[in-house]
């Protein structure tokens, strides 16, 4: 990835009130398995809010998955793996944010 641009898909989770841990981890199991079945996801990581700002809105999550081009970032989007990760989600999610960027140094 050094020395050529990449494109960034930044995806931030509000689930809804009364989501079990046990649906959150099975959601964030579900989204670190897609690197290992889709294979345009060049790069991923994730982590959970842990600012002292208190600006977060409700959202919790945020996966970062990377993409050589807008063409692996189109394939992915309808991927059968990617669509079956949103039925998971989808029964707890409350709101999502995303941002596609191409990433500059």
């Amino acid at each position: 990835m050094s020395g050529q641009s990449v494109l960034r898909h930044v995806v931030l989770f509000q689930f809804k009130d009364g989501t079990s841990e046990a649906s959150v981890s099975k959601i964030e199991n579900a989204f670190r398995a897609l690197p290992g079945k889709i294979d345009v996801i060049q790069d991923f990581e994730w982590g959970t809010d842990v600012s002292v700002e208190g600006l977060a809105e409700g959202f919790t999550h945020c996966f970062f998955v990377t993409f050589a081009s807008e063409a692996d970032r189109d394939a992915y989007l309808p991927h059968p793996d990617h669509t079956a990760f949103g039925a998971v989600l989808s029964p707890h999610l409350e709101k999502v944010l995303v941002v596609d960027y191409w990433q500059r140094t």
